[in-house]
Parts: structure tokens; C-alpha cells; sequence
């Protein structure tokens, strides 16, 4: 299987929230972008709420997440998986990120909003157990993946709205 290591953060120091996924997918991989496989629903919902779609270009949607005071990271630094499926993801290869050092240098981010199922399982079976980090709020939210075909777009949007809203990112309506 191959070995993936994933990317640095997105995030400037004053964040106040963190979207943690898992590992990036294959596509996302190949153009060293966070979600960039063209059915991910993730830039087109940022575009929705924060003017951050998939119409601008890769580092102006960054920096509009930043300027919103939302950070993008995932919990695995390095793990073994073929394909993109989360599910495919060995755990006993999984290493997770310095969360530690990160939440020192972002000391603002108050909300974790997991995106999907696996990210926040990792991050809870992999960083909280060994953390002495400050308590945070944490709120998983519907996977943005293609995969996660089961619940239909303008609930994903709801979603993402409604978590966004509760960790007081202002958000378009």
C-alpha cells in the first residue's frame, strides 16, 4: 500500500476555528490542493457560506477562509491506504498531527468542526487521549466527500451553515 503524507495547515494565527479532515484523497494528493477531487463538496459549500467556491482561484479561497477565521487541516500526518476511501485507511499505519504545537500557535480556535465520521474518530482515538490541550468545542459535521452520496446537498449545506454559525464564523445567507 502506498505511504500518503499529508499537507500543512491552512490557517493564520488569529483562527478561531479548525475543519479537521482525515487524510486528503488520491486527487487532492496529485494537485497538492485540500479537496480538490471536482465532486467534493467542500469549496462549493465555503463558496456558498464564505465566498470562498471553487470559482477563485485555490489561494484566494484559502485566504478568504483565513480572513474568515477558519483553519483547514486533517488529523493523519502520514498514513497507508489505497484508493481515497477513509475506510481504506490503515490504522496501524496512521500517524496523527502535531496538534500540540498547532493549537499553541493558534491559541484563538475555540471550535473543532469535524468533516465526516473519520476524522473525528481519529482525532479522538489518536490526539485527545494524549492531549493537554484547552478544552475546545468539538462538532462533527456531514463528510463533504463524493462518497458520502447518502444525504442529499442542501443538507450538507444546512449543516455546514448551522456549525459554522454556532462557532461564530459569520456566514452568507
Amino acid at each position: 500500500m502506498p505511504a500518503l503524507q499529508g499537507f500543512a495547515p491552512i490557517a493564520r494565527p488569529d483562527a478561531r476555528v479548525l475543519i479537521l479532515g482525515s487524510m486528503p484523497g488520491a486527487a487532492s494528493l496529485q494537485a497538492h490542493r485540500y479537496y480538490a477531487h471536482p465532486q467534493n463538496r467542500f469549496w462549493p459549500i465555503m463558496g456558498d457560506l464564505l465566498r470562498a467556491g471553487p470559482d477563485l482561484p485555490y489561494g484566494q479561497r484559502c485566504r478568504q477562509l483565513s480572513a474568515a477565521g477558519v483553519a483547514v487541516w486533517d488529523v493523519l500526518a502520514r498514513c497507508e491506504r489505497e484508493g481515497s476511501l477513509d475506510s481504506a485507511i490503515r490504522d496501524d499505519t496512521a500517524q496523527a498531527n502535531d496538534f500540540a504545537t498547532f493549537f499553541a500557535r493558534h491559541p484563538a480556535i475555540g471550535t473543532v468542526l469535524f468533516n465526516g465520521a473519520k476524522a473525528e474518530s481519529s482525532f479522538r482515538r489518536m490526539v485527545l487521549p494524549q492531549s493537554q490541550m484547552l478544552p475546545l468545542r468539538y462538532l462533527r459535521l456531514p463528510s463533504t466527500s463524493p462518497a458520502n452520496a447518502s444525504q442529499r446537498q442542501v443538507d450538507k449545506l444546512a449543516a455546514w451553515r448551522e456549525g459554522l454559525r454556532a462557532a461564530g464564523i459569520a456566514v452568507c445567507e
